[in-house]
């Protein structure tokens, strides 16, 4: 019995960069290409209407970048796999990612067949990220792991509540975050409010401040 084909969206503003990847996954009898767009905004548009199971995104885009796509992705509930296809090797770019729910980071420079690789991990449910970048994502759990043992009660934080830290983290007011979750204000400050009392954080500032310190792990 024949293997389903995944369908595949690629988003990329380089359109020779673009057609050849779609070339390498397109070798594949299980993979379809079903969409392709050069900015953030025509792959939202693709998204809404096609509806791949995996997503590759690059991160610099026009009109919209990559994180914000996938932004708009969770705040739709879209049940579409994200992987970011980038030039950035860098641990920031790395965590931004997995914060936005990643489930694959794949460098550009790398082999083809390693996007081949990524697509085939992350339909298994496994993350899959660059062997180039390998070491922050191993940094990044052993900070995590450090930080909840310092302060145990991190991991008694609702998903909400992770988010609105996370949001926190990227300097956002109660209001932006607010309009970025689609939820009210008030609710954004009784999430604050409560996160406060969960980590014993004391002062006006202490929560942006403990959020700020610690973006890379939550």
């Amino acid at each position: 019995m024949p293997i389903p084909e995944t369908c595949i969206l690629i988003a990329d503003d380089h359109s020779i960069f673009r057609h050849g990847l779609r070339q390498v996954i397109e070798q594949q009898p299980d993979l379809k290409v079903v969409a392709e767009a050069e900015d953030g905004q025509a792959a939202l548009e693709s998204l809404r209407s096609v509806r791949p199971a995996i997503a590759i995104l690059d991160i610099d885009m026009p009109n919209l970048d990559g994180f914000g796509v996938a932004r708009q992705v969770a705040k739709q509930a879209w049940p579409v796999q994200i992987v970011f296809l980038t030039m950035h090797k860098d641990e920031l770019h790395l965590s931004e990612a997995m914060n936005l729910g990643a489930k694959g980071y794949r460098v550009k420079e790398a082999a083809a067949q390693d996007v081949v690789n990524c697509i085939r991990a992350v339909r298994r449910g496994e993350t899959y990220v660059s062997p180039t970048v390998s070491i922050h994502l191993l940094n990044r759990a052993r900070r995590t792991s450090e930080l909840l043992g310092e302060i145990p009660k991190l991991e008694d934080l609702t998903p909400a509540e992770r988010r609105v830290l996370a949001l926190l983290a990227d300097c956002k007011t109660s209001k932006d975050i607010a309009a970025e979750l689609g939820i009210s204000t008030r609710t954004v400050e009784n999430h604050r409010a409560k996160i406060c009392e969960k980590l014993n954080l004391r002062g006006p500032h202490a929560l942006v401040k403990f959020a700020m310190q610690h973006k890379g792990e939550l």
